[in-house]
């Protein structure tokens, strides 16, 4: 651990150690976290109540895994104390640097008020100060739009519909770290960013799957990421649009394993990888203009 990493931390390491995270039996049927293939090198890092699966050549999460228990979610006001992790060197993580003097959201990957639950208020605010971590973060353009609503509004609306079925959502995330992606001081700026949730539905394990897109909407993207970081300047990041897809995409393009999330995906469509562009056909992917937009159907 560097002198910096302990600076900017209060909490230690040998603390941390103690988190026992994500718990696969969580839903009551096994759901593992969906991890990169072999070749792909991870370090698993475990907080209150979720899990993240770091790449150290990226410096972001390649997958994260929250526990969700909306049956004992606390309503609390927002620390926003960003931390290293004393776990890691300083330099394995997109930390402050990234951030500064620029116009780049710290962008949570576990949602801080999807974290905020437990049998204490006590063990809800150790839960929402560890979503505060870099490791949990990941660059996002800080003007929003519609898409970033729906984001933020998802998990809430699948646990408002959970209710009717089981109170607890399996959720995993992260950015699809593309090799394409545009560099940025030091660390390429993920631009796309995906979300799987998993919960019982009627007494069968079910799951939707979503990603997020701030890809610019013009053609030669690499000429003008190139230009861009020809002056050092944050690469162009679009409006966000928000989609439901096919869970085997969302595999596909983050280059995880999701073959059990796959096979209960509620959307039933066809895999077809490629966003479409405003005016196109959709295909597999269903653009979202509202939460009402979203299937659950079995």
């Amino acid at each position: 651990m560097t002198d910096l990493s302990a600076a900017m931390t209060g909490v230690t390491a040998q603390e941390l150690e103690a988190r026992t995270g994500f718990d696969p039996a969580f839903l009551g049927v096994d759901v593992p976290i969906p991890l990169p293939g072999p070749d792909v090198q991870t370090l698993l890092l475990d907080y209150l109540h979720y899990s993240v699966v770091f790449r150290p050549d990226r410096r972001f999460a390649a997958v994260t895994a929250l526990a969700m228990d909306g049956a004992h979610l606390v309503p609390l006001g927002r620390t926003d104390r960003w931390q290293l992790d004393p776990r890691l060197a300083a330099e394995l993580q997109a930390g402050p640097a990234v951030y500064s003097h620029n116009d780049l959201d710290r962008g949570h990957l576990v949602m801080r008020a999807s974290s905020t639950w437990g049998e204490t208020e006590d063990e809800a605010k150790r839960a929402e100060a560890d979503t505060f971590f870099f490791t949990n973060a990941a660059p996002q353009a800080a003007l929003f739009n519609q898409g970033r609503e729906l984001w933020l509004g998802l998990e809430d609306y699948l646990q408002d519909h959970a209710a009717a079925f089981d109170r607890k959502l399996a959720v995993f995330a992260g950015p699809v770290l593309d090799p394409a992606d545009p560099p940025y001081r030091g660390i390429q700026v993920p631009l796309r960013f995906w979300k799987v949730v998993a919960f019982v539905q009627h007494g069968q394990l079910a799951a939707t799957g979503y990603l997020l897109d701030q890809s610019p909407l013009v053609g030669d993207l690499e000429e003008v990421f190139r230009a861009a970081a020809e002056i050092g300047a944050v690469p162009p990041l679009g409006a966000f649009r928000t989609f439901q897809v096919p869970i085997a995409d969302v595999a596909a393009l983050a280059g995880v394993q999701m073959d059990q999330l796959v096979a209960v995906d509620l959307l039933h469509a066809e895999p077809s990888i490629a966003p479409p562009r405003p005016g196109e056909a959709a295909g597999g992917w269903h653009e979202l203009t509202s939460l009402a937009d979203v299937v659950l159907a079995a």
